[in-house]
């Protein structure tokens, strides 16, 4: 994983409520063994038509350099697949906000270093009125900036914003503290 600061890039909008991870990531390519090329098949039963063409109509077939989406109320929901956050991190989307998203695909985005900030309701609907627009998000701060110059604050949980901070998983941060770990189990034993 990347260490992620600052981001700064498109956002656009999809305010569907209750997109479970079957929706994001159509469990029929599922059957891989690589996180490689998910990206593709990302809202794949929305961004294409039955016969294989490109929906003109969809969010990111409109907005193709998005690299951030706004999303509506429980973004996520459905099975724990953790190949939902990776066909969207394959695709190029680093950022989702949201007002409310499923806990495990929460948990699975910060997990896999795709940043997933809850705002207000109010605060996200307005962010959503602006897109497409350019946004910045400040990890550190704890900040977005919305195209308009107005922001507003965010909170993660400690350990996933360090996680973020550093580039790091959980079992990267259990790495990083083995020999703690192993005086620990010494002087416990």
């Amino acid at each position: 994983m990347k260490p992620i600061r600052m981001f700064q890039g498109m956002a656009a909008a999809l305010m569907r409520s209750d997109v479970d991870t079957d929706q994001i990531i159509p469990a029929r390519f599922l059957k891989v063994t690589t996180k490689d090329g998910l990206g593709r098949h990302l809202f794949s039963d929305w961004r294409y038509h039955a016969d294989g063409s490109p929906d003109p109509e969809f969010v990111l077939n409109k907005n193709p350099e998005a690299t951030a989406l706004v999303v509506g109320d429980n973004f996520g929901c459905g099975s724990s697949r953790e190949h939902a956050p990776w066909a969207l991190l394959d695709y190029g989307i680093r950022v989702l906000i949201g007002s409310g998203f499923a806990d495990i695909f929460r948990s699975n985005a910060l997990r896999n270093g795709l940043v997933a900030i809850n705002l207000a309701i109010e605060e996200r609907d307005r962010l959503a009125a602006l897109c497409p627009d350019e946004i910045s998000v400040n990890v550190f701060d704890q900040y977005v900036r919305f195209g308009d110059g107005k922001s507003t604050t965010f909170q993660l949980e400690p350990f996933a914003r360090h996680c973020l901070l550093h580039g790091m998983n959980s079992l990267d941060f259990l790495i990083s503290h083995s020999k703690a770990i192993d005086f620990y189990e010494e002087v416990h034993s």
